[in-house]
């Protein structure tokens, strides 16, 4: 008997065997699919269909060796996680963010030539999935390293950033980036009427929704009423909201002309701005009310006791401790009017969403995501600010509950 066959062997435990099964099957469905599926396809113009193009034929061996190495990297670092593996996922999930546009501009480089000027580069199957992959794996990383959101807020401001000047100034060639040179005043105008049209609905339901609220906590007979109304406002389609706003405001109009002296009519801003502040009254007062009735009695006692009178109370203590509570209802009531503004497009009242529908009746989906990617990039700023926002002004939980630090 050697001495090797002596020493005790080493059994290995499929239990110490943890890996991260999100971001393990996320970037296996990321390797599969950048080898599987179309990375991007070319059309000669704006009418014919494109064609699908591989990753290899798109970005050669060194470009698809590249990319095949990250995605190969990071799922072996999920397979035995930990924190500094976590870190080093992150900054690889970040970085390929980044490099996606320059996969682009390789991919717009070897297949388009400058004899075909008219010739667009779109995205194919695989780039979208890839974007989409990412972004999730973003999310569980987020998770698992307690990220703030304003760590969270800063880096999705660069990856916009980066792939603004890409589109802008790098890719003449790709389909989105020519649908916006064409109509680049049209956009801009759009997205004007859009940031108006929600942020006039967010100030009008924060107004009426804290107005609504102290009238519910005066009057408790009005809480049940209220929330009933709200509730089947809420109930109510858009579509079809905005359209029982039409027959109303287009009788206003003709009845008292000053109403249509100040743009007030069946189709524009004014059904519009009515449907989207209907629809944000229900989490804004809700959200509102929970708010300023969770602050801790003993809180309000003990200010009571600091000689406070009922109006001091409210507007020092019992204001400021609601605060991030009411703001993570401004925040949801922000994300929903950004969406819901879309198709007021529908009534004449512009906006991003135009662009949708115009996409959508000519069939030019280049068009489409014009107008869909700034409401989705809209909604995840406004998302990430506010529930950042709400963050920093949220007290300890041994100041709410009055207890001593």
């Amino acid at each position: 008997m050697s001495l090797l066959d002596a020493l005790p062997t080493p059994q290995v435990s499929w239990r110490q065997w943890r890996p991260n099964r999100v971001l393990f099957v996320l970037f296996s469905a990321m390797l599969a699919a950048v080898w599987l599926l179309d990375v991007v396809s070319v059309a000669p113009n704006r009418i014919v269909s494109g064609e699908g193009v591989g990753l290899i034929e798109a970005m050669g061996w060194m470009g698809a060796s590249l990319v095949s190495a990250m995605i190969l990297t990071l799922l072996a670092l999920s397979l035995q996680p930990s924190r500094q593996g976590y870190q080093v996922v992150l900054v690889g999930v970040s970085l390929l963010l980044l490099l996606l546009p320059v996969g682009l501009m390789v991919a717009s480089h070897r297949l388009i030539s400058s004899d075909t000027p008219m010739a667009r580069l779109n995205m194919g199957m695989a780039y979208w999935l890839m974007l989409s992959l990412l972004l999730l794996g973003w999310i569980e990383l987020r998770l698992r390293l307690a990220l703030s959101r304003r760590r969270l807020l800063l880096m999705l401001a660069g990856v916009t950033v980066v792939w603004g000047l890409c589109v802008m100034l790098g890719l003449e060639s790709l389909a989105l980036g020519q649908e916006f040179r064409a109509r680049d005043d049209e956009f801009w105008r759009a997205l004007h009427q859009h940031v108006t049209l929600v942020s006039a609905s967010v100030a009008i339901s924060i107004v009426l929704g804290l107005s609504l609220t102290m009238l519910m906590r005066r009057y408790t007979r009005c809480q049940k009423i209220a929330f009933g109304v709200l509730n089947f406002l809420q109930t109510i389609p858009s579509i079809a909201l905005f359209g029982l706003m039409l027959g109303p405001l287009a009788w206003l109009a003709a009845k008292w002309p000053l109403l249509s002296q100040l743009g007030v009519s069946g189709i524009g801003w004014a059904p519009a701005l009515l449907a989207l502040v209907a629809y944000s009254l229900l989490p804004m007062v809700r959200n509102t009310y929970i708010a300023l009735e969770q602050v801790s009695p003993e809180t309000l006692e003990a200010a009571r006791g600091m000689g406070m009178r009922n109006r001091q109370r409210f507007i020092q203590v019992r204001l400021p401790l609601a605060l991030p509570v009411l703001l993570e209802g401004i925040r949801i009531t922000t994300v929903q009017a950004i969406g819901l503004t879309a198709v007021a497009a529908l009534i004449g009242a512009g906006g991003l969403g135009a662009f949708i529908f115009q996409g959508l009746g000519q069939a030019a989906m280049d068009m489409v995501l014009l107008g869909a990617l700034p409401i989705l990039i809209l909604a995840l700023i406004a998302d990430a600010g506010l529930g950042a926002l709400a963050d920093i002004l949220r007290p300890n939980d041994s100041v709410q509950s009055g207890d001593s630090p």
